[in-house]
């Protein structure tokens, strides 16, 4: 990662640093989609704390040759992975939807993250959604004043 970033030490395996680096964080992508097919179990002490058996989504490649396929998704929910991971932070970071999968009528939530990044619930519309693989989904990015990227000087 580049060393000039504020936030290059922070994340590790980006598919492609230049398109994901920039001003505003840094975009991370999707590896994996999955469905819950059996329920999980919380309890108040932990003692009956179960993992949800998930079942990874299928993709198709739209044309034989393609190097990569793509996810169709029918309106709901499902779990989703990123292909990047965090190495060490000095400070929290903010991990959020980007916009271009809000403006599809996707979203996962917004989450605060230190150690690692979490399998996230994604919600897909009723109308269904198309995610390739490797798509830039969120955006990783400080938490308040955290860091200083590209601040704006006021006049």
């Amino acid at each position: 990662m580049s060393d000039d970033h504020p936030l290059a030490d922070a994340v590790d395996n980006l598919v492609y640093e230049p398109v994901q680096v920039h001003d505003r964080g840094i975009d991370l992508t999707v590896s994996a989609i999955y469905t819950v097919a059996a329920p999980g179990s919380l309890d108040f002490g932990g003692d009956e704390l179960a993992d949800a058996d998930l079942e990874p989504v299928e993709t198709t490649r739209r044309d034989p040759d393609d190097e990569y396929g793509w996810w169709n998704l029918e309106g709901g929910r499902y779990v989703v992975q990123h292909n990047e991971f965090l190495t060490d932070l000095a400070d929290p970071l903010l991990l959020q939807p980007n916009n271009e999968l809000l403006a599809r009528g996707g979203s996962h939530p917004t989450v605060q993250v230190d150690s690692h990044l979490p399998l996230l619930p994604l919600s897909v519309p009723d109308g269904g959604l198309e995610i390739k693989e490797n798509a830039r989904i969120s955006t990783l990015a400080p938490v308040g004043d955290s860091f200083d990227i590209g601040a704006v000087e006021e006049p």
